[in-house]
């Protein structure tokens, strides 16, 4: 795909939104560079929208970055739309990359939902940054991996940030077994389809329940 691509509006992407613009320029637009723009989209993404995986997966919205930013919260393809979407919006190209990890500490209740520990289309955003694609994974909110006592994903703008294998205690914690690629936009009905086949009570709507909580007592 051209580099033009990356920095026009999608469904999900929707970085023509004139709320993503707002917050994207509020957050980015004093900063001294490209990458200094990045680095506070990123972290605005990251502890600003909080994260949870109680919810509603046949929803659209809760992929589309415009309303992932008037809730308040979401899962990881949700704030990964959002990032590229603010990316976007300051003249970044950006993309969503996907893949499918294990995640050995989730909590028993995700766990019975998913079906198991392997979390597919599990998403981070890709930004174009001093000329090569830069990883960013903005999922965990700070509060949360304080509780679930794992480290917080940080991000320079010039090396990838991606999960770490093991949390402060060394145990094992996230494993990325399948790279699906990367999109300019979030590939919905794709993933939709994986999640009936793979995890179906994922799909049967919101769930209650605190997620930060239960991962503290995990």
């Amino acid at each position: 795909m051209e580099r033009s691509t990356f920095l026009q509006p999608g469904e999900f992407v929707d970085s023509d939104s004139h709320a993503v613009r707002d917050f994207a320029h509020i957050i980015a637009g004093d900063a001294a560079s490209p990458i200094d723009q990045a680095v506070n989209l990123y972290y605005a993404v990251r502890d600003g929208i909080r994260y949870t995986p109680y919810l509603d997966f046949t929803d659209v919205e809760n992929y589309r970055a415009s309303s992932v930013l008037g809730r308040g919260f979401g899962f990881c393809i949700s704030k990964a739309s959002l990032l590229a979407a603010c990316c976007r919006a300051m003249g970044l190209p950006a993309r969503l990359g996907f893949a499918d990890v294990r995640n050995h500490l989730t909590t028993p209740r995700l766990r019975e939902l998913n079906g198991g520990d392997l979390m597919r289309w599990h998403a981070f955003t890709e930004i174009l940054l001093d000329g090569r694609w830069v990883k960013a994974t903005p999922a965990f909110n700070l509060e949360l991996c304080t509780r679930f006592r794992v480290k917080p994903l940080e991000f320079d703008g010039r090396e990838d940030s991606i999960f770490h294998p093991y949390d402060v205690d060394q145990r094992r914690h996230l494993e990325y077994v399948h790279d699906r690629g990367v999109f300019a936009d979030v590939p919905f009905e794709e993933i939709l389809t994986t999640f009936r086949r793979h995890s179906p009570k994922l799909l049967g709507g919101p769930v209650d329940g605190d997620f930060a909580a239960e991962a503290e007592q995990s």
